[in-house]
């Protein structure tokens, strides 16, 4: 009797005990705060028979809500952002999309002086990569500050050189817009296309290009592959020196085609290399209109020594290399008629100064 009844109160706790873990576990951990007030301890069991009387009433669990006021609730707000008006979308859109790539813009120029020396940079000095001549046209895609055009394709001219020729055409390099879609708050902008500009940069090289002086020839229109250290060289201990004349040399011969052998030989000749009346006190180096008659009254006058260069080259160039006069013999013959020895004279000038290098 007494194991059945012990029996029968096992089963009761344990099911009590089961209540109570499963009433636990399903409630709500974050809202509502559940209070359990029990005392096995404390419950008394009456046995009449077989029946059992509970003498004080077991106080199961009991969910306690908490008040209203007590609980902490975080109410949970969708924000929805606004759709925008029409009239701004444009203005969100530009300063969304990233800005449209362009090419840099490309221009046509045509050379204008006899042979022009395409440089690996801006720079008189700077090794000579190409050489252009009269006609050519070339792609300048930009300017630098010292007057020197940037090639499409490589190497740099001098402005002075080559002129800007007008286009009818629009140069043909299209940079796509971006297309910019706006659809349920979703942006999306196409890539930006850019099209290589058409390459028409025509050169044509008209002789193998050297780095080192070139040994003078009796052609007067030629390159001497001269620079400006190697003229101050060829100056040195004489009354030419010191004037800046390498310049002017140099700016004759791409812009003319002068050989500056050529220049430097006559000028040393006709001045008594600087030393002569018309030299100094007319800046005269090349005896430019001195007439037998009254020689030094009809002489040019010119304010520098270089402008004495730039004319000589410029008359050289319009009136006997443009007229036929392009060898050294055949200049004498109207330059300097009276004097059946100037063309071996300036010829003997060349080659010594050329061994000088």
């Amino acid at each position: 009797m007494h194991t059945k009844l012990n029996r029968q109160v096992f089963v009761y706790v344990l099911c009590i005990a089961l209540f109570m873990t499963l009433g636990t576990r399903f409630l709500p951990s974050n809202k509502v705060s559940a209070e359990v007030t029990h005392d096995l301890s404390a419950a008394h069991l009456t046995i009449a028979g077989d029946n059992i009387v509970e003498s004080e009433a077991l106080q199961l669990f009991t969910p306690q809500l908490p008040e209203a006021a007590e609980i902490n609730q975080i109410e949970r707000q969708e924000v929805s952002l606004p759709e925008p008006e029409p009239s701004t979308i444009p203005e969100i859109l530009s300063a969304i999309a990233p800005p449209s790539v362009q090419a840099p813009p490309v221009h046509t120029y045509e050379v204008t002086a006899y042979y022009l020396n395409v440089r690996e940079q801006p720079d008189a000095n700077s090794n000579i990569i190409q050489v252009l001549k009269q006609g050519d046209t070339i792609k300048v895609s930009q300017t630098t500050d010292n007057g020197w055009l940037a090639l499409a394709d490589q190497g740099f001219v001098h402005g002075r050189y080559a002129e800007l020729v007008e286009e009818s055409e629009t140069p043909a390099v299209a940079a796509a817009a971006p297309a910019v879609l706006a659809k349920a708050n979703t942006i999306a902008v196409a890539k930006a296309i850019e099209v290589p500009p058409n390459d028409t940069l025509k050169i044509k090289p008209h002789k193998e290009l050297r780095s080192e002086p070139v040994r003078p020839s009796s052609a007067v229109e030629s390159d001497s592959g001269l620079t400006e250290e190697h003229i101050a060289k060829l100056f040195e201990k004489t009354a030419l020196a010191n004037h800046g004349l390498e310049r002017a040399i140099l700016d004759i011969e791409e812009e003319y085609g002068i050989n500056a052998y050529f220049t430097i030989a006559v000028m040393k000749l006709e001045s008594g290399n600087g030393k002569s009346t018309l030299a100094k006190k007319k800046n005269n180096l090349f005896g430019l209109n001195a007439i037998d008659s009254d020689k030094y009254n009809k002489a040019f006058s010119f304010a520098t020594k270089g402008d004495s260069v730039r004319k000589f080259g410029q008359l050289l160039a319009k009136n006997y290399v443009a007229k036929g006069f392009t060898t050294i013999d055949k200049v004498a013959s109207k330059y300097c008629p009276a004097n059946p020895k100037w063309a071996g004279l300036v010829m003997n000038i060349m080659k010594r100064d050329y061994k000088k290098l």
